[in-house]
């Protein structure tokens, strides 16, 4: 009986042999296959030799490779450049687009209704005629140009209401507007969202392996966005002839640090040469007086605009206007009970506005003044003598803003009895400072309305015998300093509180106490005490003077007791 086996093609079986399996006769080949095996062999082992074909094949290999790695590269190269181009072709083109008329600032305003210096439904006439608006008027459409501008005055005198109006005009063509920030990070993002500037954070160049900006600090970005502003202004200066208006509203909240001084310094430069090239006029408006003190020192081309409280006159106008506009129909209050409310809280526009939306107006007028005085003793009241060591620090602050307090109100006494000569022939409880304080009616002219006293900035520190608490007071809005660096109360209500709180009977021995202990205190600091213990075995001190140059010289020496004395 024969067996067969039958193996699959390519099959390891058929190399059994390789694991000690008896090797299987296979079918015979055809013949003259073992001979072209060995001559395959034979041809193999001999070396090859190139042909002309095959170096031609190869340089062509080559050469495609090269012309698609250089087609490659020039098409991202094209690709990126144009990219590049186009991009920015794209940033010129939206912050023109920024300066067109319809300022997002102005739809925020008639969003919120912005009422303290705003125009009339009816007509063009304006709610309160202001001096300053005209400039401010030929400041925002360009004719006045060749100068920086900085406006500076007390909170709620109706700055930012007066450079919207002029905004309104113009449509906010070839303005832009933002508010500064102390942070300079939020200084940047708003100012690139006042230019429509993304300081390239858009910018997709990596895909075509170009970089773009390098990440940097707040100021140089600020930097960078000015360099875009100036080529777009020097675009405008050629097709219109006027300048670009860029407004910084608040510019007393950045920090009087070395950063926030930095920021100011790189926009005064930029101010500087863009008003002597009439490429953009930059206008600052600042509460504060320490951004005028800061830009004094390099300004060339700035102009300085105050704007303070308006004048009786206009203030009672102003009354009239914003009482018929919220109470239409109303009775219009009789010319007494206005000027009641004058001499309460003057011609500041914001509480001008808050009365007239009051039903009660004297009595808001009172309001307004006992949160003025509540402000001032919550953060500049006195403790007397009584007073721990621990608060030295803070009643130095304290002690020194009632001091100057005195003396605004002892000016305003001064200036009160040089008015009224026959006030010197009256008894002397009428002359008294208690007397004098409690009748503040007589402390403005009765056509101009109010004076608030004033002393020169270097006097007033001369007074506090501190020169750094006064800048501190001005930002906390207890005092100001106007442009002519004169120090005085803050708004009519402020200098009632110093009136009345100086007036109180008792007020000057009780802040005399307070300065006492604060000198006692520092006293205590800077003596030093030396305790002699007591010496046992009769030993005893001498204590002696010097003698001729020496006399200022004290010797003290230990003298132990003799033997022989015992």
């Amino acid at each position: 009986m024969q067996t067969s086996f039958c193996y699959p093609k390519g099959s390891n079986l058929r190399n059994a042999s390789n694991y000690g399996a008896p090797q299987l006769p296979g079918p015979p080949g055809p013949p003259g296959a073992q001979q072209d095996q060995t001559e395959e062999k034979d041809s193999s082992s001999e070396p090859s030799r190139p042909s002309d074909g095959s170096w031609k094949a190869t340089f062509m290999r080559m050469f495609e490779s090269a012309a698609t790695t250089f087609a490659s590269l020039t098409i991202l190269g094209l690709a990126g450049y144009s990219y590049h181009r186009y991009y920015k072709h794209l940033v010129l083109s939206k912050m023109e687009h920024a300066f067109k008329p319809g300022d997002p600032v102005l739809e925020l305003a008639a969003l919120g209704h912005q009422t303290p210096n705003s125009i009339l439904d009816e007509g063009n006439e304006h709610w309160i005629p202001r001096a300053e608006q005209q400039k401010i008027d030929g400041i925002i459409n360009g004719t006045d140009k060749g100068h920086y501008h900085l406006m500076i005055g007390e909170k709620g005198t109706g700055k930012s209401s007066m450079l919207l109006d002029a905004m309104q005009k113009v449509s906010g063509e070839g303005v832009s507007m933002f508010e500064a920030h102390a942070d300079l990070e939020i200084f940047r993002v708003r100012l690139g969202k006042a230019l429509d500037y993304e300081f390239h954070e858009d910018y997709i160049g990596s895909l075509f392996s170009i970089r773009g900006p390098r990440d940097t600090t707040a100021l140089l970005d600020i930097e960078r966005a000015f360099n875009k502003l100036e080529k777009v202004a020097l675009k405008r200066r050629d097709d219109v002839g006027r300048p670009l208006i860029l407004i910084i509203n608040s510019t007393h909240l950045l920090r009087d640090d070395a950063d926030g001084q930095d920021l100011l310094e790189l926009i005064q430069q930029r101010a500087e040469q863009w008003a002597a090239s009439n490429l953009v006029t930059v206008v600052l408006n600042s509460d504060d007086y320490w951004v005028y003190e800061r830009l004094k020192q390099l300004a060339t081309r700035m102009e300085v605009l105050p704007i303070s409280d308006l004048p009786k006159e206009q203030a009672i106008g102003a009354l009239k206007h914003y009482r018929s506009r919220y109470f239409k129909g109303e009775q219009a209050p009789s010319p007494q009970i206005l000027e009641n409310i004058y001499n309460k809280v003057g011609g500041r526009l914001t509480f001008l506005n808050r009365v007239a939306k009051s039903k009660d107006m004297v009595k808001t007028c009172s309001e307004i003044c006992e949160r003025e005085k509540t402000w001032l003793l919550n953060k500049c009241w006195i403790l007397g003598e009584e007073m721990d060591d621990d608060v030295m620090d803070q009643q130095k602050y304290c002690s020194a803003a009632m001091v100057l307090a005195k003396a605004l109100v002892d000016q305003e006494n001064r200036d009160i009895m040089i008015k009224s000569p026959s006030s010197s022939t009256s008894s002397s409880s009428s002359t008294s400072p208690q007397a004098i304080t409690t009748t503040p009616t007589n402390s403005y002219d009765i056509s101009k309305g109010h004076k608030i006293p004033e002393i020169p900035l270097h006097k007033a520190r001369e007074i506090m015998t501190r020169a750094d608490f006064i800048q501190d007071y001005d930002r906390i809005n207890i005092f100001t300093i106007d442009s002519r660096a004169m120090v005085r109360a803050d708004s009519v209500p402020m200098q009632n509180a110093f009136r009345e709180i100086c007036g109180q009977e008792g007020f000057a021995e009780f802040l005399q106490a307070t300065l006492d202990r604060i000198a006692a205190i520092e006293s205590l600091g800077r003596t030093r005490e030396l305790v002699a213990k007591d010496l046992v075995g009769g030993g005893r001190y001498v204590i002696g003077m010097g003698e001729g140059k020496e006399r200022r010289r004290v010797d003290v020496s230990l003298v132990a007791e003799d033997e022989n004395e015992k």
